[in-house]
């Protein structure tokens, strides 16, 4: 290279050096810094002990994810996961996953509280009974949490398997998961028949039922989807995940995987690849 710098220009000597491969040093490095997420647990009627593990590392196993848990391990429906005592409850977090089960935390302030990060544009991840929490004023119609989750959505049918469609095959969340089949689980109704305006559903799930008289019938709802709320920030959500043996499902894990990197821009090969640790330590806050 010494030769030929004297006889090639500087503009023939850079094409030269990217033809042999060598660094561009206008090419910004990849982002490789694992993605800091809180996950908020707890509350009623499920094995948020275990469930937190099974999510915290599963996803860390899938996605460079390294976690800090606020666990509640209060089991009502009325207790509020201490963690959004705090106003800044969310800072130094890229994404949050709320999987607390809170129904009767209804003070509009507190709710407020919770979403004012996500009103700014922090990404979050909804699973399972979250978005059967914080039924404040205006439920079962229409309330500041729906409009965070994308769905209205009040109760359930019995556990039992749940057929999973993926309708959506060409979002990036999506691409390469193929359709499946839940052990028992629990079906989240769609009140309306349709997610709101701002959502997106990405698979819809089918139930068989056996009525009281005998008689049967399927019923279906959308299970997963995307949302835009308050026009910027972006959300992943789902419904399933009750019992253990879903959240612990290789196929339930790689879908909360890619949504939860799909929230915050880094569905990519960067990202998808083990974490080196789980958990956060007091030095990486």
């Amino acid at each position: 290279m010494r030769l030929l710098s004297k006889l090639l220009p500087a503009a023939s000597l850079a094409v030269l050096a990217l033809a042999l491969g060598g660094p561009s040093r206008g090419a910004a490095p990849a982002d490789t810094k694992p993605v800091r997420a809180l996950l908020v647990v707890g509350g009623c009627c499920h094995d948020y002990k275990k469930q937190q593990e099974l999510l915290t590392k599963g996803i860390s196993a899938r996605a460079n994810v390294q976690w800090t848990v606020a666990y509640d391990p209060d089991t009502t429906t009325k207790h509020l996961n201490p963690v959004y005592q705090k106003d800044d409850w969310a800072k130094g977090f890229d994404v949050v996953v709320h999987d607390e089960c809170c129904a009767d935390v209804k003070d509009p302030k507190i709710v407020e509280r919770i979403l004012k990060p996500h009103k700014e544009g922090l990404p979050g991840v909804v699973l399972h009974c979250a978005m059967h929490s914080y039924r404040t004023e205006g439920f079962p119609k229409s309330t500041p949490w729906f409009d965070f989750t994308g769905l209205v959505t009040t109760g359930h049918g019995p556990q039992m398997p749940i057929d999973i469609r993926y309708i959506d095959q060409e979002s990036p969340i999506t691409k390469g998961l193929s359709d499946w089949k839940t052990i028992n689980e629990e079906l989240y109704n769609n009140v309306t028949g349709k997610l709101l305006a701002t959502a997106q559903p990405l698979a819809k799930g089918k139930q068989a039922l056996k009525s009281r008289d005998g008689k049967e019938r399927v019923d279906e709802a959308v299970v997963t989807w995307t949302n835009t709320y308050n026009g910027k920030t972006k959300v992943f959500a789902t419904t399933l995940g009750h019992n253990n043996d879903t959240v612990a499902d290789a196929k339930y894990l790689d879908l909360v995987a890619r949504g939860l990197l799909w929230s915050v821009g880094k569905l990519d090969d960067a990202h998808l690849k083990p974490a080196a640790k789980v958990l956060l330590s007091d030095s990486d806050k």
